[in-house]
């Protein structure tokens, strides 16, 4: 049965489904308004530009996504990264820097929609489930350092986390109280209500008493910060600066930033995986290609890049959504409400502040980070590592440190693996290590070993020095022969084959018969292709098991 490439989660619409997505899109809309306008901020854009990401995104996801319940607007996880990139050639705020934001959210969006189109998504395979923690709790650091100056009603400064911490803290004795009251109300407020009801709309509410209180007592005479005037008209469409200068300073960021939404998009359409397409296997890739060209269309309205919200999708999830109408009706809703957003006018900053605060909370998995240090301390460290280098020096930086050590910590262990001796299985013709639970046993005069990887020039001394360790240990009964279990020994490279010739030598040498079990077609190629096979082992010396492998050389005088 086919689908339709357009609004694929519509196919075969019920009208039961209607309430159900009636109920998940007010939802949707009362936690999305307050979080776009928070991030819009964080992004240093314009408020409403996030309410555009918003409706850009939904309604491209609702077309091309393939996943029903999938949220995508701004997200706070790529707001600060490239507010970092883009501020280093432009001042927030300003003209420029929104012209730079715009032509990042069409290059970022594209990249990520050539991952689909080139069938590149294992890309972010590479960022294990450690480093992209350590990755969002360092980007919780940021967001709540970035805060700090808005929460307390001080100036802010400094281009670095630490510069600008060093900052806030020497601005601490012109702290705003009413400022600081409102932020961690709203915080308190929003965290108390996720804890007692997820359906309860906290952050709207509490920009709404926040506002009310404002605009009460007047508070903006007495120090406290609002949004002021708020653009609400139609969005200018197109690109403003566009310039092969422009694009060259955006692109490092660009990368950045598509790397990061696909990860979390890969991640969020992995986690909430449906069977509400009738006929439609799930297609991550489908999902990056909406996710991908929801930026493209957010950058061309002015706006900037998107994501997808594992939060919001969340909430749709448990509020009983069934389709990509869902997303639609949020964004239509928000589109009916952007005539009236001068109502915003009096919305304190710190309120906002408090809503980012909330939400940097939630990616800081403290939890995962205990896991992971249970199971094992080096996995911890990159974790940590990525999660200070991110807080610190930056997320390029973060990244880029965390993989290469995680690459080397793989290529550590992939250098040097355990050559496992085996034995029989008691009343069986199965072989197992020694140490198996299965008390096996080795045969008299006859060495079962088992190197469970490619032998390649990172291991192929390991290799040869663990064989002559394995017969050193044999003690004083002689060793006629030797059997390498090759299962797991998918490739051997030109090193590796030298190793192994080296071992076939000094065995000959020495009057010991070798042979191979469960070697397969791709070993024997090569061994046939460096002379190994059949000069040194002959072809009656391959063995579909180890156990005919052991019976056989047991058997020669």
């Amino acid at each position: 049965m086919s689908t339709p490439f357009l609004a694929p989660t519509l196919k075969g619409y019920r009208r039961e489904w209607f309430g159900p997505d009636l109920i998940a899109a007010l939802t949707l809309l009362v936690i999305a308004v307050p979080e776009q306008l928070a991030t819009s901020r964080l992004a240093g854009m314009p408020p409403i530009t996030g309410l555009y990401a918003f409706i850009a995104g939904s309604a491209v996801f609702a077309l091309l996504g393939i996943s029903p319940q999938i949220s995508v607007g701004a997200d706070s996880t790529i707001a600060p990264l490239f507010a970092a990139g883009i501020g280093v050639f432009a001042t927030e705020g300003s003209a420029h820097y929104a012209d730079l934001v715009g032509i990042l959210a069409v290059m970022a969006g594209a990249i990520v929609a050539a991952v689909w189109l080139l069938r590149l998504g294992w890309i972010a395979e590479f960022l294990s489930a450690p480093i992209i923690t350590g990755f969002l709790a360092g980007i919780g650091v940021v967001i709540v350092v970035h805060q700090l100056p808005d929460l307390l009603g001080v100036a802010g400064g400094g281009r670095t986390t630490l510069g600008r911490l060093h900052h806030v803290i020497q601005q601490l004795p012109g702290t705003c109280v009413w400022t600081l009251v409102i932020g961690l109300g709203v915080f308190l407020l929003v965290s108390v209500s996720e804890r007692l009801s997820r359906k309860v709309p906290a952050a709207l509410v509490a920009l709404a008493a926040a506002t009310a209180l404002v605009e009460a007592l007047g508070l903006q005479h007495h120090g406290v910060a609002i949004l002021g005037q708020v653009a609400h008209g139609a969005p200018r469409l197109g690109l403003r600066g566009l310039s092969l200068h422009a694009v060259g300073q955006v692109a490092p960021v660009a990368v950045l930033i598509a790397l990061v939404i696909v990860i979390q998009s890969a991640a969020t359409s992995r986690a909430f995986e449906s069977t509400a397409v009738a006929g439609q296997q799930h297609d991550v890739g489908r999902d990056l290609l909406a996710v991908g060209m929801g930026g493209v269309l957010a950058g061309l309205a002015g706006s900037f890049p998107v994501n997808t919200s594992p939060p919001r999708t969340a909430a749709v999830v448990e509020a009983g959504g069934r389709s990509q109408l869902t997303g639609l009706l949020a964004a239509a809703a928000v589109i009916a409400l952007i005539p009236a957003a001068g109502v915003l006018h009096y919305v304190p900053v710190a309120a906002l502040s408090g809503v980012l605060l909330f939400i940097a909370t939630r990616i800081v998995h403290v939890a995962d980070l205990r896991a992971i240090a249970r199971f094992d301390r080096i996995e911890f460290a990159l974790a940590l590592i990525t999660l200070v280098t991110v807080a610190l020096l930056g997320v390029e930086q973060g990244i880029g440190v965390a993989v290469a050590l995680a690459i080397l910590d793989r290529t550590r262990i992939s250098a040097r693996p355990h050559m496992h001796v085996l034995g029989r299985i008691p009343g069986t013709t199965s072989w197992a290590p020694l140490r198996s639970a299965e008390a096996p046993a080795p045969a008299p005069g006859v060495v079962a070993v088992l190197f469970a990887t490619p032998l390649w020039y990172g291991n192929a001394s390991h290799f040869r020095e663990q064989l002559q360790q394995v017969l050193s240990d044999a003690g004083t009964q002689p060793v006629r022969g030797v059997v390498l279990d090759a299962l797991g020994m998918s490739d051997i490279d030109y090193t590796g084959m030298r190793a192994l010739r080296q071992v076939l030598d000094q065995l000959n040498a020495t009057g010991t018969r070798f042979a191979i079990a469960r070697a397969g077609d791709r070993v024997r190629g090569e061994l046939q292709r460096a002379g190994v096979s059949p000069a040194l082992i002959p072809a009656e010396r391959f063995y579909p098991d180890v156990d005919a492998a052991v019976r056989a050389l047991s058997e020669a005088d």
